[in-house]
């Protein structure tokens, strides 16, 4: 316990709900409307480097420091605080240590040849007219397999943003595409972490909470289906000329072949078999590794003063293989662990500002103000959805997304006589698909960093994941499917 008589906790699995009876919803607020602002400036008057380039981490402690002042003004003691923003790093140990490794991933395929490889044989399967449908396809079926869109974005992702690229499409567009398929096979899957937690948040089971969810998921997914159609269609790429040119620098700068695709689905296979992230990825690099010494040893040895230690740089920093096509250089080029640095302090920073809001009390309080305004069912699903939303933005973390409002909303559907399934359907829709379109969000700086896309240039193609929100609100305005609780 502790000794801030105003502090009352709630526990909700392995997450802990802080509710501070001093602090009011104002009060609550101030932190991320000075948070919202400066992003806001920095972002759109400043290029995003307006304290220079962590000027987003920068700006994340400096609303960190203002929820302090609010949490010492409001009675909480610094050691609660630091004791939620110590939970809220703990927590994201294991995701760094994933783009850590992800980034060692991008530049031993590099070096091995595994995505030159992906995007040779690649370009001469996936034709411009059906590349994006196909590449939602793919991300889709990767994603409902493995249960985790980071994976199928570190994996087929990585590739297909390099395919696309070279065909010419805009790099937002195929981000777009792959995300869109990823959180969709994500949400739908029953090996994926938050499609587990939002029924046990809500209290209904799994499969009933799959169910329930493809009321609102199957449309939205068709929709973006056609919408990537009709792109891919009118989409101008450089033709199959222009392919076949690549295609020979390809292979006259890499010794292709199919065996480099044992790596990714040794990768792949050890995912599907529940083996833990970090160990398919550790192997995944290692295999690389192992791989460039077999079939490009020209390559190590052009880029550095031996094979050993070229190997080492393409784990560690930057990796530059030049050949004659523009394109493809700016393309086979990789930033290793140091590439994932940016990314890594911004989740870090995303977390102390997450962690102290929670250690005030002020998430537990911005939800129960959206709560006390809704006073219909579609006013409880649209305050749920805009909850959902708020804690994607200010807690930088989308499992806090569904955690915060299932514990505090549960009650209130269960008044309405709805069931759980409700709920937990207007989590998934809501906290899990939009977690990727907010930059400081671990889910948005992951995709972006991973991919090489920044959100600003994938966000209206995310089709899938803006539209989500709005399908949701949409059958609850017009009744749609929305199960009453079962008469007693």
């Amino acid at each position: 316990m502790h000794d801030d008589k105003n502090i009352s906790e709630i526990k909700a699995g392995h997450e802990t709900i802080i509710e501070n009876s001093e602090l009011n919803i104002w009060e609550a607020l101030i932190p991320v409307i000075l948070l919202m602002g400066l992003l806001f400036y920095n972002i759109t008057f400043e290029d995003g480097e307006w304290f220079g380039e962590y000027s987003n981490q920068l700006i994340l402690l400096i609303g960190a420091s203002i929820a302090a002042i609010v949490g010492f003004y409001n009675k909480v003691s610094f050691n609660l605080m630091i004791k939620e923003v110590w939970e809220n790093l703990k927590s994201v140990f294991v995701p760094i240590m994933i783009l850590f490794l992800v980034g060692a991933l991008a530049g031993t395929w590099l070096v091995s040849g595994v995505i030159p490889a992906m995007v040779y044989y690649g370009l001469q399967v996936l034709s411009p007219s059906i590349f994006l449908p196909a590449s939602v396809v793919i991300a889709a079926i990767i994603s409902i397999a493995t249960g985790s869109s980071w994976t199928t974005s570190a994996t087929v992702g990585i590739a297909l943003v390099g395919i696309g690229t070279a065909l010419g499409i805009a790099p937002g567009m195929i981000a777009g595409a792959v995300i869109s398929g990823a959180y969709f096979g994500d949400k739908m899957s029953p090996l994926s972490d938050t499609t587990n937690l939002a029924p046990a948040m809500a209290g209904t089971d799994l499969f009933t909470h799959i169910r329930y969810m493809t009321i609102t998921t199957v449309p939205t997914i068709v929709i973006t289906l056609i919408f990537f159609t009709v792109l891919s269609m009118n989409v101008e790429t450089t033709g199959t000329a222009d392919v076949s040119s690549l295609l020979t620098t390809i292979a006259s700068t890499f010794n292709i072949t199919p065996w480099l695709f044992l790596v990714p689905v040794t990768v792949i296979a050890l995912i599907l078999l529940k083996t833990k992230p970090l160990i398919a990825l550790i192997t995944g690099v290692l295999l690389a590794a192992v791989f460039a010494f077999i079939f490009q040893p020209e390559i190590l040895n052009g880029l550095g003063d031996s094979k050993i230690s070229t190997i080492i740089t393409s784990i560690l920093s930057d990796t530059q293989i030049t050949t004659d096509n523009e394109k493809l250089n700016e393309l086979f080029s990789a930033g290793g662990m140091k590439g994932m640095l940016w990314t890594i302090y911004l989740i870090t920073c995303a977390m102390v500002f997450g962690g102290i809001m929670d250690g005030i009390g002020a998430l537990a309080r911005i939800t129960k103000g959206l709560l006390s305004i809704a006073t219909s069912v579609f006013g409880l699903f649209a305050s749920t959805v805009i909850s959902c939303l708020g804690l994607n933005i200010i807690a930088s973390d989308q499992y806090l997304a569904i955690v915060i409002p299932g514990k505090m909303f549960k009650k209130a559907y269960e008044d309405r006589g709805l069931a759980p399934e409700n709920l937990s359907r207007t989590l998934e829709d809501a906290g899990t698909v939009t977690s990727v379109l907010i930059p400081w969000n671990t889910c948005g700086a992951y995709q972006s960093s991973v991919l090489g896309v920044g959100i600003s240039e994938y966000f209206v193609y995310a089709i899938f994941n803006w539209l989500s929100p709005f399908t949701t609100l949409l059958f609850a305005a017009l009744n749609i499917k929305i199960k009453q609780l079962a008469s007693k």
